[in-house]
C-alpha cells in the first residue's frame, strides 16, 4: 500500500487523474450547470416560493431512489416502483373514502389515518418482497419479475375504483380518518413534511450501507455474488429485504402524493421508475451492481428535479421532457461504462507498475 502511495506522489497528477475527477462528480457538476442555466434563463427559477416546490418534487424522486439504489447495488432492477406508488395512492384513498366493508356483517370500517398509512406501507413493502422472492426462490432475472409485478400493481391500482379517482381525500371526523392531507401538506420548523422525510432516509440508508453489515453483503453481492455467497452472505435474504426496502420506499411516495394531491388516480406513478432509475445511474451508482452510494443519488434526485421543474418553467412540451429524461439516463450509463473501464485499465497499470 505505502508503494502505491509513493508511486503516485512520483506520478503527480495526470490527465486520467482529472478525467476520473470528473467522472465521479458528475452529478454535482451536473446540478450547477442546470441551476446555472435556468437561473439565467428565469429570474423567477430561484426564488423562495419556487424552490419550496422543487424541494417537494426533489424528495419524491429522492424517496424513490434511495429504495432503487439498494436494488441496483446488487446488480438488480426495480420497474414495478411506479406503479406500486400509483397502487397505495389507490388503496390509501379507498380506505379514506369508502373504508373496509364487511357485508356480510353488515358493517363499513373506517380505519384511523395512522393505521392506513400503517397497512399502506406494509403492502408496499410485501409487494417487493414478492418480487425479490420470486427472483431469488425461481431465479427469474429482476427485470421479468419486476416487469410483471409493474403490471400486477398497475392493474390493481385501476380494479380499486374501476379506473376512478378517488377524489377529496379529507377523511370525515365522525369516523376518526381526518389528517391525511397534513402528511403531503404540513410542515415542521417550516419544512414540509416530505423533505424531512427525504433526509432521514437519506441518513439511514448511508449508516446502512457505510457502517452495517448488511450494507457491506449488499455491495458484497453486486460486485460478485458468487463470492458473496461463498463467503457466508446470505444472498437471497439480502435481496429479498433489498427489494422490500424499495417496496416500501414506493409506498411511502404513494402516500405522499395522494396526500399532496387530496386525491388519488389509477395513473399515479406513471414513468416514476425512470426517474429513479435516472437520479441512481447519474448519482454514480453503476448499473452493474457493487458500486455507488446515497450521497450521489441524493445529488442525482436533485439534477433530476431541478431539470424537471426548469423545463416546466420554460414552457418545454411534457414529450420534449421525457425525450430528455431518456436522454439523461443513457447519457449516465455510457459515463458509468467509460468510468468502469477507465478504473480497470488504472487498476491494470498500477499492478504492472508495483511488479
Amino acid at each position: 500500500m505505502q508503494q502505491e502511495i509513493n508511486m503516485k506522489k512520483k506520478r503527480g497528477i495526470t490527465k486520467t487523474d482529472v478525467q476520473q475527477f470528473l467522472l465521479r462528480g458528475r452529478a454535482f457538476i451536473a446540478l450547477i450547470l442546470v441551476t446555472v442555466v435556468f437561473t439565467s434563463l428565469s429570474p423567477q427559477f430561484m426564488t423562495t416560493e419556487n424552490i419550496v416546490i422543487m424541494s417537494k418534487h426533489v424528495a419524491i424522486n429522492a424517496l424513490l431512489a434511495i429504495g432503487m439504489t439498494f436494488v441496483i447495488l446488487t446488480g438488480g432492477i426495480d420497474l414495478s416502483v411506479g406503479s406500486i406508488v400509483g397502487m397505495i395512492a389507490m388503496i390509501a384513498g379507498g380506505l379514506i373514502n369508502e373504508g373496509i366493508n364487511l357485508p356480510q356483517l353488515g358493517i363499513i370500517i373506517y380505519p384511523h389515518t395512522w393505521m392506513i398509512i400503517v397497512l399502506s406501507l406494509a403492502l408496499g413493502t410485501l409487494m417487493g418482497a414478492v418480487s425479490g422472492y420470486i427472483i431469488t426462490r425461481f431465479n427469474v432475472a429482476p427485470f421479468i419479475a419486476t416487469l410483471g409485478m409493474l403490471y400486477v400493481a398497475r392493474g390493481i391500482a385501476g380494479l380499486r375504483n374501476n379506473g376512478y379517482t378517488f377524489p377529496n381525500l379529507i377523511g370525515r371526523p365522525e369516523y376518526g380518518n381526518t389528517g391525511f392531507d397534513i402528511l403531503g401538506a404540513g410542515d415542521f420548523l417550516g419544512v414540509n413534511y416530505s423533505i424531512w422525510l427525504m433526509v432521514i432516509l437519506t441518513v439511514v440508508a448511508y449508516i446502512v450501507t457505510t457502517r452495517l453489515p448488511f450494507g457491506r453483503h449488499v455491495y458484497a453481492i453486486g460486485g460478485n455474488e458468487r463470492a458473496a455467497e461463498l463467503s457466508g452472505v446470505r444472498v437471497a435474504r439480502t435481496k429479498i429485504i433489498v427489494y422490500s426496502i424499495s417496496g416500501f420506499c414506493s409506498a411511502l411516495v404513494g402516500l405522499i402524493v395522494a396526500s399532496q394531491l387530496v386525491a388519488a388516480h389509477p395513473m399515479t406513478g406513471d414513468s416514476y421508475e425512470l426517474t429513479a432509475i435516472a437520479a441512481v445511474v447519474l448519482g454514480g451508482t453503476s448499473l452493474a451492481g457493487g458500486r455507488g452510494s446515497m450521497g450521489g443519488t441524493l445529488i442525482g434526485a436533485f439534477v433530476i428535479g431541478v431539470l424537471g421543474d426548469g423545463l416546466v418553467m420554460m414552457g418545454v412540451s411534457s414529450f420534449w421532457q421525457k425525450v430528455i429524461k431518456g436522454a439523461v439516463i443513457v447519457l449516465a450509463v455510457i459515463i458509468d461504462q467509460v468510468q468502469a473501464r477507465m478504473q480497470e485499465r488504472i487498476a491494470l497499470q498500477e499492478q504492472q507498475e508495483m511488479k
